[in-house]
């Protein structure tokens, strides 16, 4: 991202209004930086619904199927021993270590998706467009193109001004 426009704003009432307004003059927003989730912003900016909850089904039943799997093979075939007078294949007692291994490759493969997907494994370089939305600011970012006359950012300038921005930051 070589080109941009960052416009910050200090209240999230006020951000969500100015994005509904950006959005409807026709500025196509790259991306909302904020330091806690701002509910209603996702269906302003027109984002689809994440995929994180599908990744997290899948691990989970990757961990269930291993979990169970692994059990079956142990107590079955690979260390048969009877003990309590239970059967070897006993479904019932591998519930518990079966719900554990769900749970964990679900979050695991929940936390390596949302690296992945946000570019913060190691030997990635952050992009840091204001230092002051890690405290208490709300960034609106706006990538330009190549294209992108004078006329136009000053165009897009004014939009953001209309929209109630606190500052407006060029990098052309």
């Amino acid at each position: 991202m070589n080109k941009y426009i960052t416009a910050y704003y200090l209240d999230e009432g006020k951000l969500l209004k100015g994005v509904k307004q950006i959005k409807s003059k026709g500025v196509k927003i790259k991306d909302v930086l904020s330091p806690f989730p701002v509910h209603g912003l996702d269906k302003a900016l027109g984002l689809r619904r994440s995929r994180l909850a599908r990744v997290a089904f899948a691990g989970g039943a990757i961990g269930a199927i291993a979990g169970f799997g692994f059990q079956t093979w142990v107590f079955t075939s690979a260390y048969p021993i009877n003990f309590g007078g239970k059967p070897y294949f006993s479904a019932p007692s591998f519930i518990p270590v079966t719900f554990e291994t769900t749970v964990l490759f679900s979050a695991f493969s929940m936390v390596f998706a949302f690296l992945i997907a946000s570019k913060l494994l190691p030997g990635e370089n952050p992009v840091i467009l204001d230092e002051r939305v890690t405290d208490d600011h709300f960034l609106v970012v706006i990538e330009l193109d190549e294209e992108s006359t004078e006329e136009s950012i000053k165009e897009i300038e004014k939009a953001l001004k209309e929209a109630g921005a606190e500052g407006i930051i060029i990098k052309a």
